[in-house]
């Protein structure tokens, strides 16, 4: 089977520092695959040279049979591709909605200038998705770092993307709110949308992911289901330290 979405032999470094060092990941149609790695590792670099905000020095990137190494990250959105980031930064003085809205308009294939009702209701879909319907109205500067977190979601998810990179969307929640984001990614990928997610909390993965990789020193160390992954004597070396429960 061709994957969703491949990394293949990737490498990027900055002068002498080798970030990314012939990475490669592929996500299946449907999956949800978890990355993790310690800081410095080359996660955030992984989904930013998938999303297309980053080239490359050798090596490719393949999604939906498509080889999108040098499309632009605005193409790749309306392709079918959405990433969210660590730390969300709405536009404060618009409504939930705009700001979902914005996401449509921006990232949706085939949608027309001004008002789009295709585009309104794919916002619809992903307020009602991300639990935030009740707040559609409300100004986005008001919301908690939980409902941040979901809006983030949520104008990804007004793309209409087939895949999501989440990066740390767990990072700074209670764990109550871990579990809550735990239970909102399980859902989206229930919808068919295929997840990528880096994150440090390697018990919220779990609770999310059918695949592990871990990766050390831009490299793939350990590819498998998450227990595999975890007992693995190469992964406990470089997680000692690191949440692993």
């Amino acid at each position: 089977m061709t994957a969703l979405l491949a990394l293949d032999r990737v490498s990027k470094a900055y002068g002498s520092l080798v970030v990314t060092d012939g990475l490669s990941l592929a996500l299946e149609d449907g999956e949800a695959l978890g990355v993790i790695g310690p800081n410095g590792a080359g996660k955030t670099t992984a989904l930013n040279l998938m999303i297309g905000r980053l080239r490359p020095d050798r090596g490719a990137v393949f999604f939906a049979g498509r080889d999108v190494t040098r499309l632009p990250a605005h193409a790749r959105c309306r392709a079918g591709m959405a990433l969210t980031h660590q730390i969300p930064r709405p536009f404060e003085a618009l409504s939930v909605f705009e700001n979902a809205l914005v996401g449509a308009l921006f990232g949706r294939a085939g949608v027309r200038a001004g008002r789009d009702r295709a585009a309104e209701r794919a916002c619809l879909t992903a307020l009602e998705l991300t639990g935030l319907a009740a707040k559609a109205n409300t100004r986005a500067g008001t919301l908690t770092l939980l409902e941040r977190k979901r809006l983030e979601l949520a104008r990804a998810l007004a793309t209409g993307p087939r895949v999501l990179l989440l990066d740390e969307i767990a990072g700074g929640l209670t764990e109550a709110e871990v579990h809550e984001v735990v239970a909102l990614v399980r859902r989206i990928n229930g919808e068919g949308v295929a997840i990528v997610w880096i994150e440090h909390l390697v018990h919220a993965l779990r609770g999310a992911v059918s695949r592990l990789v871990a990766i050390d020193a831009g490299r793939a160390l350990v590819d498998g289901p998450p227990d595999v992954v975890m007992a693995d004597p190469a992964v406990q070396r470089v997680y000692l330290g690191i949440d692993v429960e």
